[in-house]
């Protein structure tokens, strides 16, 4: 990623000198690429490195969460806390800088950051905290290869029989023995690794386990597209002046995501985890999957809340259209009526993108915890598809058969975008009583386990 930034720097230097050379948009491009690859790569490895610097003596994966201490849920919320400052700032500040004094000081002022992280990074590496699962072979890549060769010829090899106790049934079996044979401890395990292939097949049992909540948290990734999409859009078209000259950007108003993060997250520690604590007699107060699902109905409430204002919208332009037709598309509706809507998101924030993050970071091996806080970052990635999918559908459907207006007409007095929002609100609910059921099933079949161990 530094590597991408300091490209980027340099496009933005050559652009300002040289404004008519073709070459510096294939720069951008690839710079882009760049910081892309590097934040994809980064990100997640980062987050779980930072968190495996907690101590906790639970290092395998459980649901009780009286068996875990809170120290790594504090993490993730600080984390995401720091995260959402930097956003704050990169909006406020950072944009100020790129509108006064151009693109060159604004890319150059995060690449020397990202200069000094790396370096500051580098010099405390002595004192860090590496864990490592014991089991993982130092050759990986020729483990592999070579137990996929001996998983394929044992499986040509392999005799099929039919059980002697009972000829009345026929049951085929294969003759074959365990690819990976465990001595039951560390040490043994490291002299003489599991196969590669056998970790692929249990890191695949762990991602398939958490497929289906991965899966169901898709929608609110959905939800989380809107503030930049239509809320933008939507804002537009209200009454935006503040004094007599000054009109607030529509754009604005996202920041009110983040600052709600940052204001309400030291009351989540403060207020809420207390009074939860007193109700549920835990001393962790709410679980991680209970967190994720008071996101969830928050973002709910705050699709409802975006439809009521958007019909509410549309009738004043519909009022104001009748008469006069000719009339400017902006309505005398202050645009801080969508402020409610931001502010919900940005409290879904602080239960359900935290909660994912603790999630899919404590229920995977130790030697999967990159791969788990990758499973929560791909969650809104291909959230951002889905929802571009979900356009695409809702478009064809409205607009390509010729007998009703498309809900995203570029005319604001024609969209409706009301329709759109309970249609989430609705693909929402269902989501929610599936993560609610499947939890129920997860959290009693975790439990039957311990009880069994």
């Amino acid at each position: 990623m530094g590597s991408g930034l300091v490209a980027l720097t340099s496009t933005a230097l050559s652009w300002a000198r040289h404004p008519t050379n073709k070459i510096s948009s294939s720069y951008l491009f690839w710079s882009l690429c760049l910081i892309s690859l590097g934040q994809g790569g980064y990100n997640p490895s980062l987050q779980a490195f930072g968190a495996d610097q907690i101590a906790n003596d639970d290092e395998l994966p459980s649901t009780k969460d009286e068996q875990k201490s809170n120290k790594k849920s504090l993490f993730f919320q600080w984390w995401y806390f720091g995260v959402c400052g930097g956003s704050l700032a990169g909006v406020t500040v950072m944009s100020y800088i790129q509108d006064t004094f151009g693109w060159v000081l604004g890319f150059a002022i995060p690449t020397i950051a990202m200069g000094a992280s790396i370096l500051l990074f580098w010099c405390g590496s002595r004192i860090y905290a590496y864990k490592q699962d014991d089991a993982i072979s130092e050759r990986p890549s020729r483990d592999i290869v070579r137990s996929i060769k001996e998983a394929l010829s044992k499986l040509m090899n392999s005799r099929i029989t039919l059980p002697n106790n009972n000829p009345g049934v026929v049951e085929l079996e294969l003759q074959d023995k365990p690819l990976c044979q465990n001595s039951g401890n560390a040490k043994g395990l490291k002299e003489e690794p599991c196969s590669g292939i056998n970790y692929l097949v249990e890191n695949g049992k762990v991602v398939l386990r958490l497929l289906p909540i991965w899966t169901m948290l898709l929608m609110f990734a959905v939800i989380f597209q809107q503030p930049a999409t239509f809320f933008t859009k939507q804002g537009m078209t209200m009454k935006r002046n503040v004094g007599s000259s000054f009109k607030i950007p529509p754009a604005t108003l996202q920041s009110a995501i983040t600052v709600s993060i940052i204001l309400l997250m030291p009351f989540y520690d403060a207020l809420l985890i207390p009074f939860t604590r007193l109700i549920t007699r835990d001393k962790k107060g709410i679980s991680v999957t209970q967190r994720m699902g008071i996101g969830m109905v928050l973002s709910i409430i705050a699709m409802v809340i975006a439809a009521l204002v958007e019909t509410k919208r549309l009738e004043i332009s519909r009022k104001m259209e009748v008469l006069d037709p000719k009339l400017e598309t902006e309505v005398p509706l202050s645009i801080f009526w969508l402020l409610p809507q931001y502010i919900l998101l940005g409290i879904s924030d602080i239960f359900t993108v935290v909660g994912m993050q603790e999630f899919f970071y404590s229920e995977v091996p130790v030697r999967m915890r990159t791969m788990g806080i990758a499973l929560y970052t791909s969650v809104f990635g291909v959230g951002s598809f889905l929802s571009a999918l979900l356009i695409s559908l809702v478009e064809y459907f409205t607009s390509s058969r010729g007998k009703g207006r498309s809900w995203f007409s570029d005319d604001m007095r024609e969209a409706r975008f009301d329709k759109y929002y309970w249609l989430l609100a609705l693909l929402s609910v269902l989501s929610l009583v599936f993560y609610v059921i499947f939890c129920k099933c997860f959290v009693s079949r975790s439990s039957d386990l311990d009880n069994e161990n």
